[in-house]
């Protein structure tokens, strides 16, 4: 782990860098679009963004405005909730493209397993919605698919149909919620644990002992935490619409966490917030 550019491999052999650039609560227009010149700018050549974030046409714009090549960017989106289903994820992937202006996505997600509309059957709704998927995937419309907020129930159930096993699984993974069952799961189906929210919406930014851990590894908060969360073998993706702090969430680089302040920072268990449920979530 050397830089923005390293990778992990994913189960479909296709590589993906080992920190994104999330945009989670970007507002639509100038915000997002200058946000992510800004990551691009600064080296970073993965972006995270869903159709439920409102912003992927000013994501789209920013990369096809970039100085990058688009086929040097990692782009990943996310199916929304009341789009599951077979037809219905077709046209929501088509959406998608036709927003982020590029015939291709590197990844596509199921972005929460059990929503309101579908939970009475969100089994076999889950079903159709990956067999469109893995068509988008055959076809090459996708490089690589998987899931987003999924329990280990959720993932379980979804392998009893599915031809093809997730990529990824992007959650919420911070030093406040490890979820270690998910994070085990995952890893024996070989599924890359992404973690959203990796600074806990910056609430993490404010707690004493990370803060003073930061001060002994002369570093900030924040990279302080992207670094524990690539030492847990995480994929990170930090989110911010300020250009000096995304710039300084890409030097994690030069120091290591020894082990002891890193069991030190796992045991801040619900510190914050936790990880919500998504067979109770009201959206």
């Amino acid at each position: 782990m050397q830089s923005l550019t390293d990778t992990y491999t994913l189960n479909n052999g296709v590589e993906i860098p080992i920190v994104g650039f999330g945009t989670w609560q970007t507002p639509d227009g100038d915000v997002a679009y200058q946000s992510v010149q800004t990551a691009l700018a600064a080296g970073y050549r993965h972006i995270d963004t869903a159709a439920a974030y409102g912003n992927e046409e000013s994501v789209g714009k920013a990369i096809k405005e970039s100085d990058v090549d688009r086929h040097d960017i990692f782009l990943t989106t996310k199916l929304w909730n009341e789009d599951h289903g077979y037809e219905a994820t077709k046209k929501a992937l088509a959406l998608s493209l036709k927003k982020l202006q590029t015939d291709y996505l590197d990844l596509y997600l199921i972005h929460w397993p059990n929503p309101l509309t579908f939970r009475d059957n969100w089994e076999e709704t889950n079903a159709e919605t990956w067999r469109a998927m893995e068509e988008a995937y055959r076809d090459g419309t996708v490089r690589a698919i998987g899931i987003s907020n999924f329990r280990p129930s959720h993932l379980t159930t979804l392998m009893k149909t599915a031809t093809i096993t997730p990529a990824v699984n992007q959650n919420y993974l911070n030093p406040s919620d490890l979820q270690p069952e998910v994070t085990r799961v995952n890893a024996s189906y070989n599924i890359l644990n992404e973690a959203y929210s990796p600074l806990g919406t910056g609430e993490l930014l404010q707690v004493p002992m990370l803060q003073e851990l930061a001060a002994k590894y002369d570093h900030s908060v924040a990279q302080l935490i992207l670094r524990w969360s690539l030492q847990h073998k995480f994929l990170p993706l930090p989110k911010s619409t300020h250009a000096d702090r995304i710039k300084d969430n890409t030097n994690i680089f030069d120091f290591t966490i020894n082990d002891q302040d890193m069991q030190s920072i796992d045991e801040l268990q619900g510190i914050t917030r936790i990880a919500t449920d998504p067979d109770t979530a009201d959206f």
